[in-house]
């Protein structure tokens, strides 16, 4: 008889101005979808964005500080899901707020947003980081006053299949497209390396289909969400078509932060903070075209991450204004969302992440 897995779900938090005291552990329940805490990790400043080892035995956390910022490394228990701090490494710019490992597991990628770059660090064979093999800084601004005046690096997205990087320039309002050299640790430009979107737009997160045909880039300031073909062979990404995330009418102050894709590719979600809600668009099956399903209420204020747990059943949206993490079910036949009637106290909330062992 099989053993049934664990779901575990990490929540990386802002440590500054709130009683956060580092990344939270829970378990998830997979009939209910409820959360039940399991543990505490003390991760330094800031632990915000969090990415997981492919072999799910690592945790990796950019701490957001002011100057320099760090990328920090924990083990993972199998058993319990707590985190054991391992080592840290500079991230080799001001803020990161993003960071991910690549599908071989053997580097990190991360973003810093105060100065516009991005950093490749080795991942060493007890799951440790090395020192930096790469860091390029972007130059540019865009056309908002206050908000557009460097580059600003909010992500960095790997492709399904590893082998290219898009960075969203949240300040610069562009795209990069690098080639990542595996064996070096190193980022090449792409055969289009760079790529321009609506000015004022403020590319935030991105994400790719799982068939590796499309992609999708949510815009903090413009409220919207592009997609795009993709040519996989080359990296090369195609504007097909920029849709609203907000109702119509709606007028009021609401800026854009997270999207992902459904795993299996039928439902493309975004989160925007100010009308507090899910976006919810299907997927056409064989153009990637988007069309739109609805809204749903998240049931806080400012839901700045969500995820889709790994059996895709559930929804969990992440409140940073109020310090909640709500559950939704997730109807695989519509896209819709419903509360399952479940939400958890959390001290400022910037990313959850969940993992089946």
């Amino acid at each position: 008889m099989n053993k049934q897995a664990t779901i575990f779900a990490y929540i990386g938090t802002q440590t500054d101005g709130s009683s956060s005291e580092g990344i939270y552990v829970y378990r998830m329940n997979p009939s209910t979808g409820e959360l039940e805490y399991s543990s505490t990790a003390a991760a330094g400043i800031n632990p915000t964005y969090l990415a997981i080892h492919p072999s799910k035995r690592y945790l990796y956390a950019a701490n957001t500080i002011e100057g320099e910022g760090l990328i920090s490394s924990f083990a993972i228990d199998s058993l319990t899901g707590r985190l054991t701090f391992m080592n840290s490494q500079p991230s080799g710019g001001s803020k990161p707020v993003h960071v991910l490992v690549d599908g071989k597991g053997k580097f990190v990628l991360a973003g810093n947003f105060g100065d516009g770059s991005v950093c490749v660090l080795p991942i060493q064979a007890d799951g440790s980081l090395g020192a930096m093999t790469d860091i390029i800084y972007h130059s540019g601004s865009s056309v908002h006053p206050t908000r557009q005046q460097g580059p600003r690096v909010h992500s960095v997205t790997l492709d399904p299949a590893g082998r290219y990087a898009v960075t969203a320039e949240y300040g610069a309002d562009q795209l990069r497209v690098y080639r990542l050299d595996a064996e070096r640790g190193k980022l090449l430009p792409a055969a289009v390396p760079s790529i321009s979107v609506a000015a004022g737009s403020g590319p935030r997160h991105a994400a790719f289909h799982p068939n590796e045909r499309w992609a999708y880039v949510i815009n903090e300031l413009g409220n919207t969400l592009m997609s795009y073909d993709y040519e996989a062979t080359q990296g090369i990404l195609h504007l097909r078509d920029t849709l609203a995330t907000l109702p119509e009418g709606f007028a009021e102050p609401s800026f854009c932060a997270d999207v992902h894709v459904h795993p299996d590719g039928t439902y493309v979600y975004g989160s925007n903070r100010g009308h507090n809600s899910i976006v919810i668009y299907a997927v056409e099956p064989e153009t990637g075209r988007l069309q739109l399903v609805g809204h749903e209420p998240t049931l806080g204020r400012a839901p700045r991450s969500f995820i889709i747990d790994p059996t895709g059943q559930y929804l969990y949206a992440a409140h940073q204004d109020t310090d909640n993490v709500v559950a939704f079910s997730l109807d695989g036949q519509t896209g819709k969302l419903r509360p399952v009637g479940h939400s958890i106290k959390v001290p400022m909330p910037v990313c959850i992440k969940m993992i089946s062992i």
